[in-house]
Parts: structure tokens; C-alpha cells; sequence
């Protein structure tokens, strides 16, 4: 344990975002002690030279990357790599007892095969991969509480799945209609310089990328099919938008009652998520917007039923650096440990 009892915590690729939105977090934690923070580029460098606004609250280095020394400092580490790196490490530190919750997608899938296609690496941890939990709580909340190796969500498939999932999990519509529109700030394609996400080419612009092959689809689709009992395909397009922080994903499907009316699956949705304290379903007519989730972990939940076509339009805000990254680790490594799952995460927005 650490000081005080706390549990020693550390964070692998601690430069990027998400990175740096988990120091943050973490350092409000009331029962963790950060202890390590590491990397290979900015390896040697203070975590003051990469953020100066944080100078005053963490007196730590970026240091190399090593299991050996990882495992003498702490109990608990947080994987913010690259996909493809986090399965080279995870192994030796789920060995040395480690509870290890991955933010890449290199842990997200059940089948590695799916994994191979998608990304195009190799794997030789399978026995390790089978044993990781999708750390999506509000779906897996008991599996991940009995894990040592968390595979955790990906933003555009936290908010699509928890605008998905009643629907699916009670067999409201017709799984095949399901079309998710996605829009996201530019802080989802991480720190690295990329032409796309300069001021001048992403401001004033609204395009889509990644058009019926993002990455992301694979993760939503598996998660479905779970849901649904059976194999599931969706039509999946992200936008990137002008705006910093936050995720709008706007899902639409078609109903196989089509006598249910908007407040009827308000209640449905209000039962689903009853015992889930970051979902907020929104009153009737009531839309979410990215800024009422902007700094918190809330996902924001506003849902239509078009009678005219039969269809019901759910729409999902969350901020894609919290409840779509850090936050949700956190939320994971709280019921990991038999924490109340709202320990040490922000309940209210920055706003305006």
C-alpha cells in the first residue's frame, strides 16, 4: 500500500490526454497515491516540462518504461499507449500481480482474430486476452469487479453502446436499422501534431472520416451482438467537429412495436440504468448537448420516437476525455477495488 494506506498507482504514457486527464483525476482520488509515471519519448523529462499549469500539484518524472520497476511502486497501473504496445507490457505485470486496466483496444475484444483484421498485429498473449473484462460498467459492472486485467472502451463506443444497449438488451428494434452518426472534438485524435486537427484545417469545418471502416466498429458491433444474443451489424459514421472536448452520438433504429411513444421508452431506458450513478436519462423533449457533460463522467441520454417512421432516435453526450477515456478507468478501478463507483470523479460540468 501507499502513503496512508493508499493504493500505489501508476500510469504508462502519462504525456498524452489521456494521460494527462488521469493524473488530474487521480490526484483528487481520495484513496490512491500516484507513484510512477512513464514513457518512452518523454522519458527524463518532469511531468512540469510537458504541463506547466500542473507544476504546483505533481513533482514527478516521465521515466523509462520498465515492468520490474512499475511493479516495485505500485498495485494498480494504467496502460495510455498506442495500440499495439500495451499486450507487449501487460503480461509481465499481470505475472507480478498487477491490476492492469489498458486504454488502447489492444484488451477490448473477445476475439483476437477481430482484432488482427482490424488493427494488423500479431498477438502471443491469447491466455492473457481471455481473461480481460470490457470495461464498460454499466454493462459489465460484475465482471469487471472480480478482474485483474480491464480492457477499457473506447469514447465513440461508450456513447453509442449506452444509447444502444436497453434498446438491444430488451429486443426493442430491429438490431440490422441500427445507424449510429457520431461527432467528436478534436481532442479524441490525441496530442501528436496531425494535419487534420490544425486550428486552421478543423475550425469552421464539419467532415466525416473513417467512413464504414473507423476502427470503432468492430468494438460497437461485438458489444451488440452481445447484447442482442446474436450476431449484430451497424452503420457506424464519426464526424470530427470544431470544439475541443465531448462527443454527441445520435443513434437511430428501427422499433419492432411501432405503438411505443417516446415516454415509454423513457421508462424503459429510467429501469435499464437505474443502478448506473453516471447515466442521466433526459426528461421528455429534452436533447443532450456535449457541454452539459464537458469535465464530468455523466453520460447524458435524450430520447425521440419518430411515429411517422417508426423509428426511435436516441442521442448520447459524453465527454470523450472522461467518461470516454480516463474517467472510466477510474470508474473500473473503483469497482475493482469495492469502492463506491463515483469515488474521486467529477459529478458536475464545466459550464459554460
Amino acid at each position: 500500500m501507499g502513503d496512508m494506506g493508499r493504493v500505489s498507482v501508476g500510469i504508462v504514457g502519462a504525456s498524452g490526454y489521456g494521460g494527462v486527464q488521469l493524473v488530474r483525476l487521480l490526484q483528487d482520488h481520495p484513496k490512491v497515491e500516484l507513484a510512477y509515471l512513464g514513457g518512452e519519448s518523454s522519458a527524463g523529462k518532469t511531468f512540469a516540462d510537458l504541463y506547466p499549469h500542473l507544476a504546483h500539484q505533481v513533482d514527478l518524472a516521465i521515466e523509462p518504461v520498465e515492468a520490474s520497476t512499475i511493479a516495485a511502486r505500485c498495485q494498480v497501473v494504467f496502460l495510455s499507449l498506442p495500440n499495439g504496445l500495451a499486450c507487449q507490457i501487460t503480461p509481465t505485470l499481470i505475472e507480478k500481480g498487477l491490476m492492469v486496466l489498458d486504454l488502447s483496444a489492444d484488451y477490448r475484444f473477445f476475439d483476437l482474430e477481430t482484432y488482427k483484421n482490424w488493427y494488423g498485429t500479431e498477438r502471443s498473449d491469447r491466455q492473457i486476452a481471455a481473461k480481460a473484462v470490457y470495461g464498460l460498467p454499466e454493462l459489465y459492472r460484475d465482471r469487471i469487479a472480480d478482474s485483474q486485467l480491464i480492457g477499457c472502451p473506447g469514447c465513440y463506443p461508450t456513447a453509442s453502446l449506452l444509447a444502444l444497449a436497453p434498446l438491444l438488451k430488451q429486443g426493442l428494434i430491429v438490431p440490422e436499422t441500427a445507424i449510429i452518426d457520431a461527432k467528436s472534438g478534436t481532442s479524441g485524435g490525441g496530442r501528436q501534431a496531425k494535419t487534420g486537427l490544425l486550428l486552421a484545417e478543423a475550425d469552421n469545418s464539419l467532415a466525416a472520416y473513417g467512413v464504414a471502416r473507423h476502427r470503432h466498429i468492430p468494438e460497437i458491433e461485438q458489444i451488440c451482438s452481445d447484447l442482442a444474443g446474436h450476431e449484430v451489424m451497424v452503420q457506424f459514421t464519426p464526424h470530427l467537429i470544431p470544439m475541443v472536448r465531448g462527443i454527441l452520438a445520435t443513434v437511430y433504429a428501427t422499433l419492432r412495436d411501432p405503438g411505443l411513444v417516446r415516454d415509454d421508452l423513457i421508462t424503459i431506458f429510467k429501469a435499464f440504468y437505474r443502478n448506473c450513478p453516471w447515466v442521466t436519462i433526459c426528461n421528455s423533449g429534452v436533447y443532450p448537448q456535449t457541454k452539459w457533460a464537458c469535465g464530468s463522467n455523466l453520460c447524458y441520454i435524450g430520447i425521440e420516437v419518430d411515429q411517422r417512421t417508426g423509428r426511435a432516435i436516441v442521442m448520447s453526450a459524453i465527454d470523450n476525455l472522461i467518461k470516454g477515456q480516463a474517467g472510466q478507468a477510474i470508474q473500473c478501478l473503483n469497482i475493482m477495488m469495492g469502492w463506491e463507483e463515483t469515488l474521486g470523479l467529477p459529478r458536475l460540468a464545466f459550464y459554460p
